[in-house]
């Protein structure tokens, strides 16, 4: 059953998730916290890694899709994030090692519903809001490089605040802004998964759960990359708003959970 359902939300979130440039983590990982099927370390290693066969996949099928990588700009915005992830995976380990699961838990979900619901009134907000078109290359790592901790921390991949950032800084539309996201979370998720080998912080795991849920993240790829093509941007941003509520509602549903057993001895 736990199978099942694994592949199931990995699935149905890397399809919205190659859509709108979420990657699919900022689903998968709040998801399975909620449903208490594995520690919250194990979630966030493999809904990583998830993550990472999502956004190959994705990238490879979007190629000719008419919508553009800005390479200069968003290269620099991966390199960082790939500095970011090893910085953002650092973190994760002092915060694991100096606490248990609960308070681990509890950490990710409150910064992960602060994160959207911020996201989520930029966005409401961005059409009376400046944007820029930045193309200094300091500043392009260093957005980066803040992408890259915060995704690799909470174990999401990059999310809501990629698209976000892309959309005022980079002034790109949805659909572009969902095609450099992924881009980004490719790098970030890489150097996460690296830094977790090399040091040798892997949770223990059941090698199918791994298998399954990055089928889903393939599949999800796949399928997203056929919705996507069907949808304009208008349509997109729908869709990010929906998710980001839906993020939301299953975020205060784990800082409660995870909260209990913390302050409540």
């Amino acid at each position: 059953m736990i199978a099942v359902i694994l592949f199931a939300v990995c699935l149905i979130a890397s399809t919205v998730g190659a859509v709108a440039g979420y990657g699919g983590g900022v689903i998968i990982k709040p998801v399975l916290d909620a449903l208490g099927v594995m520690p919250v370390s194990t979630i966030s290693f493999l809904s990583g890694c998830t993550v990472l066969s999502m956004s190959a996949v994705s990238l490879v099928r979007s190629r000719g899709n008419g919508v553009r990588l800005r390479l200069r700009t968003t290269t620099p915005l991966a390199a960082g994030a790939a500095a970011g992830g090893l910085i953002g995976k650092y973190l994760f380990e002092m915060v694991k090692t100096g606490s248990d699961e609960n308070m681990l838990g509890l950490t990710q979900s409150f910064l992960l519903l602060l994160t959207t619901v911020g996201v989520f009134v930029y966005t409401l907000k961005k059409d009376r809001l400046p944007s820029y078109r930045l193309e200094n290359l300091p500043v392009c790592l260093l957005v980066g490089l803040a992408l890259g901790v915060v995704s690799a921390f909470l174990g999401i991949g990059g999310g809501p605040l990629n698209v976000a950032l892309l959309f005022f800084f980079f002034s790109m539309d949805a659909k572009e802004a969902a095609k450099n996201s992924i881009f980004i979370i490719l790098f970030s998720q890489t150097a996460s998964l690296l830094s977790a080998l090399v040091q040798a912080n892997v949770p223990e795991f059941a090698w199918y759960n791994l298998l399954l849920m990055m089928a889903g993240g393939i599949g999800g790829a796949l399928l997203g990359g056929a919705w996507s093509k069907r949808m304009d941007n208008r349509a997109v941003e729908k869709l990010l708003m929906a998710l980001m509520l839906v993020i939301i509602g299953i975020n205060v549903y784990n800082v409660v959970q995870y909260a209990v057993p913390v302050f409540g001895g």
